[in-house]
């Protein structure tokens, strides 16, 4: 069911009240646990949308080349088998995987773990000591079918690589990301993220 608020025609806030409700948790970006609980996550400021959208870019064209998957972007909820409603920051889902789902599935919320997400930590998740929740939600991921996951921390230069099977890997200012077996041939180049 999709629930909307209605806003009265010629209501108006400040620039200052803006910011306010969207340093809030406020309604922007919505995610539900396995436990029920809901994570509201506030909109992305320049710097961190600017670095998303190179992250979509690069995935994008390579996908693009190689034909082998489908793309999302950050407003994309997933279904975990886990029950969790999850909206990785970037994600991918191979085509095979991604066919066997209805075109209701994949019109809704599609009921599949992506074979690869990205994470993005932005300003507000340090600033707010979410980079803990974003630990967890990686090795979620992972617990949940991922293949594949990068935490891309670009202040400190640093990647954490969450791969099935093996243990999680700290790379410390990388100059670029190999997608190893899961996105074969896809090499990210860190430098419009770092």
């Amino acid at each position: 069911m999709v629930m909307s608020i209605s806003i009265p025609k010629g209501f108006q806030i400040t620039p200052v009240q803006f910011e306010q409700l969207a340093s809030i948790e406020q309604l922007s970006r919505m995610e539900l646990t396995e436990t029920g609980e809901l994570i509201v996550m506030s909109p992305t400021g320049g710097e961190t949308g600017e670095k998303n959208f190179n992250l979509y870019i690069d995935l994008g064209i390579w996908n693009r080349q190689r034909k082998l998957g489908k793309c999302f972007d950050s407003s994309t909820v997933f279904v975990l088998p886990n029950g969790a409603r999850r909206s990785p920051d970037v994600s991918w889902v191979r085509l095979e995987r991604w066919e066997t789902l209805t075109a209701e599935e994949k019109q809704g919320f599609p009921p599949i773990a992506p074979d690869f997400v990205i994470e993005l930590v932005s300003p507000s998740d340090l600033e707010n000591q979410r980079y803990q929740d974003l630990q967890a939600k990686m090795q979620e991921y992972l617990d949940n079918g991922v293949k594949l996951g990068w935490l891309i921390e670009p202040s400190a230069k640093t990647v954490e690589i969450y791969e099935a099977g093996q243990p999680v890997e700290t790379l410390n200012n990388p100059k670029t990301l190999s997608g190893r077996d899961v996105l074969p041939g896809f090499v990210l180049d860190l430098s419009e993220i770092f």
